[in-house]
Parts: C-alpha cells; sequence; structure tokens
C-alpha cells in the first residue's frame, strides 16, 4: 500500500508543483516587464527635462565660441585708444570671463565636446599672447597694431581656432535627437 499512496501522492503533487512553477515564472516575467515599462516612463520623463537644458547648453557653447572668436573679439571690443597692453589684458579678461561663465554647461556635454571647448579658448589665449610679443616695443605700440597682428596671424595659420569645437558641439547636439 505504501507504493500506491506515493504514487497517489505523486499525482496530486507534480501536476501541483507544474502548476505553481508556471505560475511563478509567469509572474516573474510581468514584474519585469513592469519594471521596465516604469523605467522607461521615467526615462521618457527625464528626458522632457534634460532635453531642454542640454539644448540651451549647447546653444550658449556655440555661443561662447563664436563670441571668443578672434574676428568677433576684435570687433565687439574696440582697440581705439588704448596702448597694446591694455587692450592685450582686456582681450585675456573678455576670454575668460566668457569661459567662466558658461563652464556650468559642461555639465550637460560629453568630456571630448568640452575639450574640445577648452581646446579652442586656450588657442584663443595663446594666439593673442603670440601676437602681443611679438609687437616691437609693446609699452608704447597702440591696441590696433595688436588687433592687426592677431588678424594677420589668423590669415597666415588659415585655422580658426574655434571651428572644430563649434564643429564637435553641434554634432553632439543634432546626436540627441
Amino acid at each position: 500500500m505504501d507504493s500506491a499512496l506515493l504514487i497517489d501522492l505523486l499525482k496530486i503533487t507534480l501536476p501541483a508543483l507544474i502548476v505553481a512553477g508556471t505560475v511563478y515564472y509567469l509572474l516573474q516575467q510581468y514584474l519585469n516587464k513592469e519594471q521596465q515599462r516604469r523605467l522607461i516612463e521615467l526615462r521618457l520623463e527625464s528626458s522632457k527635462t534634460t532635453l531642454p537644458l542640454r539644448l540651451q547648453a549647447y546653444e550658449r557653447v556655440i555661443l561662447l565660441l563664436e563670441r571668443i572668436t578672434p574676428n568677433n573679439l576684435l570687433v565687439r571690443l574696440s582697440s581705439a585708444g588704448q596702448t597694446a597692453p591694455e587692450y592685450h589684458r582686456l582681450l585675456i579678461q573678455e576670454i575668460r570671463a566668457e569661459y567662466e561663465h558658461n563652464l556650468s554647461q559642461q555639465l550637460y556635454m560629453s568630456p571630448e565636446a568640452w575639450a574640445q571647448v577648452r581646446q579652442a579658448k586656450e588657442s584663443i589665449v595663446t594666439l593673442i599672447n603670440k601676437a602681443y610679443q611679438t609687437l616691437p616695443n609693446q609699452q608704447q605700440a597702440r591696441g590696433t597694431e595688436l588687433a592687426k597682428r592677431v588678424l594677420e596671424s589668423l590669415l597666415t595659420d588659415e585655422a580658426d581656432p574655434t571651428t572644430a569645437a563649434i564643429e564637435t558641439v553641434k554634432r553632439e547636439a543634432v546626436g540627441l535627437f
């Protein structure tokens, strides 16, 4: 009789275990799908908030780069009536102020793009410093002479220091869509 009882017990237990295993598997699948759905909803909601902020950051960085481009910088900051040392100091101060004003934008950009922005800024500062160093009699030179040297340096190099950074930032901004 023991074997008959064991067979009866198996007839009851085995289907119950199969049903319980199936229910457990289906419940796990449902909970995983539900968790994925919630995660997608959370990301979508987050993207609604961060996308405009990121686009604004890219806009501000492009504006920064355009403002410190030597051609635009020299036009915006007149050299009239200034000595070369005064104008040199003004140009460097303006570049640094623009950069520092936009430092927080790196939060929304890739490290590679921000490195390009920083490199562009450093290249412009170096360009202005080199132009200033080539001036004969720096202390008595006029600001217009410094502006002329900067423009001549740009023409001989034939490469705007901000072009690569602007292209990188634009490419990254387009990648958001």
